[in-house]
């Protein structure tokens, strides 16, 4: 940023981001900041406040280093505060200067990192900045459509050859016991039937009216919407693997290395799994329901992740503690599980952190390591378009992309499971 673009602007709402809260919670939560011996911080944010681009961008700094001083669950709530809290004052500088990428940038690494305290700030900001940089972009001629013919556009095109598909998949998949598949099931026959005992059921017909049905399938509009976005991606085959690591890049970049993944090897296979993405980006939020499936047992929702990556994308055999509702929007997935009753046959990690996710890799199963496992029954399935699969607490489960895949879970507990993960 240029030096003349440091200096604080005047009253005008129009180019600068109003952040209520802040200013409200400002003092309280320098004093906080002072306490846990943030004296610099402190002074860095009066000059930020004051319009300095370099005093905000040394906050940001001091902060970040604060939330990289040991396991995250370590990090003191107060830290990821004043993170948001530098995230917000550059990102008014920025948008004060017409950058308005930048600023998206910044606001983004505050929504993911930050605490919640400035949570609506960053709400807020985000969405006054996305709508000045649309209206840029539109005066500009910059947009997504571009004039991309409506096959060029879509995410997934084409049907799945089945032999082909079963060459890629575990050995055994599709021969055993097939998850029952309900059309349109009602919510008492899902209690009745598959909630209260515990079992697996693959329902159809329950996602129709989903605005996110036909967008999600347009590369136009994810573009336009989530384009410029910074998002937690993970590269590599699995969390499993040495070589796993995770990225920090725009929506826009992750779409594109997902096009690339099928047609070249050079592409590391990239994948959002399991992020809160509706939680950082309303639009999409609003392009999907929440399943009445979810309220059964009497609970309460506890996360609702996005699972976005392409082809030969995979989660292995590991299980959850909630009650878990898959909603297949664009793409084919499979996926195999095993009951809870199977943990012991299942080989499970025995490291703490580890200790829900099975060492058997059943796409190369160590027959001489593993012996058990083979000869293991359990359900499968193809979850398609427009599908959801309900998978009960404990048991386990193995998910691959098919195709191009955007997924949608729902995590909840049942009246008698408070237990937050």
């Amino acid at each position: 940023m240029s030096s003349d673009t440091t200096t604080r602007r005047g009253g005008n709402s129009f180019d600068h981001l109003d952040t209520p809260t802040l200013d409200a919670e400002s003092a309280g939560l320098l004093h906080a900041i002072s306490e846990h011996g943030g004296y610099a911080f402190v002074g860095m944010a009066a000059q930020a406040a004051a319009g300095d681009f370099r005093a905000a961008e040394a906050a940001r700094e001091m902060a970040w280093e604060q939330l990289h001083s040991g396991p995250w669950h370590s990090v003191l709530p107060v830290w990821r505060n004043a993170y948001s809290m530098a995230c917000l004052r550059m990102a008014d500088l920025h948008f004060a200067g017409g950058e308005f990428k930048e600023a998206l940038r910044v606001l983004d690494m505050g929504l993911i990192m930050g605490g919640m305290l400035l949570r609506k700030d960053l709400d807020a900001a985000v969405e006054k900045v996305s709508t000045r940089a649309r209206g840029d972009s539109r005066v500009s001629g910059s947009g997504c459509n571009g004039g991309s013919s409506k096959s060029e556009s879509r995410l997934v095109d084409g049907e799945l050859d089945k032999a082909e598909m079963l060459r890629v998949l575990p050995q055994k998949s599709l021969s055993c016991k097939i998850v029952v598949k309900r059309s349109a099931l009602s919510l008492e026959g899902f209690l009745r039937e598959y909630f209260l005992s515990g079992l697996p059921v693959l329902i159809s017909d329950s996602m129709a009216h989903w605005p996110a049905r036909t967008k999600w399938n347009d590369l136009d509009y994810l573009k336009t919407v989530a384009g410029d976005r910074t998002v937690p991606v993970e590269v590599g085959k699995n969390y499993l693997c040495p070589e796993w690591k995770q990225e920090l890049i725009t929506f826009s970049q992750f779409l594109e290395r997902i096009q690339a993944t099928g047609s070249s090897s050079v592409v590391p296979t990239t994948y959002l799994a399991q992020h809160p993405l509706f939680d950082q980006i309303n639009e999409l939020r609003n392009d999907i329901c929440i399943p009445d499936y979810c309220f059964a047992g009497g609970g309460e929702l506890r996360s609702l992740n996005a699972w976005f990556g392409p082809a030969g994308t995979v989660t292995p055999l590991h299980h959850d503690p909630h009650h878990n509702i898959l909603a297949q929007v664009v793409g084919k997935k499979y996926v195999r599980l095993y009951p809870a009753s199977l943990s012991e046959e299942l080989y499970p990690y025995s490291e703490t952190m580890l200790c829900n996710s099975s060492q058997v890799d059943l796409d190369n199963i160590d027959k001489e390591v593993y012996p058990k496992v083979c000869d293991l029954e359990f359900m499968d399935c193809i979850l398609e378009e427009g599908e959801m699969l309900y998978i009960p607490p404990k048991w386990w489960h193995y998910v691959q992309s098919l195709t191009t895949s955007l997924s949608v879970s729902f995590w909840w507990s049942d009246s008698g499971n408070s237990t937050v993960s």
